[in-house]
């Protein structure tokens, strides 16, 4: 690490940025479209099904390189006008991930108790307020600990950009390696980078969950039941009885 100067640190800090700002507009996209095409899923009419399980089936068996290329390079073929990298790669993990976390919406909604619905029902709600009064907001914080795994692997996933010349963390560590000719620390301190990108998200996550389950009258869950609970170490007598007076 010697070789590091601040100019080459500075290229790191900045595929940090680069990198959040990819990881929140993804994850923005991917939100609106995996509830969209989640709660399509479950609609009542079939071609409205039909429609967001197509959706769900090609991106969830398309590759989000090729799917990045494909925005932008195929596309302005199409229409005439061309996406910059980032926006293109934000474009492809959206669109991807919100297929993932379609099924996570879809199976949270159909999770939540029939009777929860029938009392909607016989409280002559519409299902746009069923869905918004009842079945949302206890389907939410079952979504969020698959949400979070889903979070981490698009902040992983990333590091695919770079291959496009977006100036991410991956790429700024490619431009380091070659400055110094070093692999190890470089690639070292991006794990490092990677991880403490992750956990930071985990623990929001965690803070939304708790939140979550608090609005819906639900007490938060332990940390730890090893750590929190109370082991209790039985007392010895100072004179332990002893079977048939033995010992006296």
């Amino acid at each position: 690490m010697s070789e590091m100067t601040w100019g080459l640190w500075e290229i790191l800090l900045n595929g940090v940025w680069i990198t959040v700002q990819l990881t929140v507009f993804s994850a923005a996209l991917a939100a609106v479209v995996a509830l969209t095409v989640g709660l399509a899923r479950s609609h009542r009419l079939w071609i409205v099904r039909f429609v967001s399980g197509a959706y769900f089936e090609i991106f969830r068996g398309t590759s989000a390189l090729i799917l990045m290329f494909w925005i932008f390079f195929v596309l302005p073929l199409g229409f005439g006008w061309q996406l910059v990298p980032l926006w293109a790669a934000t474009l492809a993990l959206g669109l991807t991930y919100g297929a993932y976390g379609s099924e996570v919406v879809r199976g949270a909604v159909r999770a939540v108790a029939p009777a929860q619905r029938e009392a909607g029902i016989a409280l002559s709600f519409t299902p746009a307020q069923q869905l918004r009064k009842i079945i949302l907001p206890q389907a939410w914080p079952e979504m969020i600990p698959p949400f979070n795994n889903l979070l981490i692997e698009l902040l992983k996933g990333t590091a695919l950009v770079s291959v496009m010349g977006v100036a991410d963390i991956a790429f700024g560590a490619s431009l380091v390696r070659n400055a110094t000719g070093e692999s190890a620390p470089v690639y070292t301190v991006i794990l490092l980078m990677y991880f403490v990108l992750a956990f930071v998200l985990t623990r929001g996550m965690r803070v939304l969950e708790r939140q979550a389950k608090a609005g819906i009258g639900q007490r938060p869950e332990k940390r730890s039941r090893l750590l929190g609970r109370k082991i209790e170490i039985p007392r010895q007598d100072a004179t332990p009885a002893t079977a048939g007076g033995e010992g006296r």
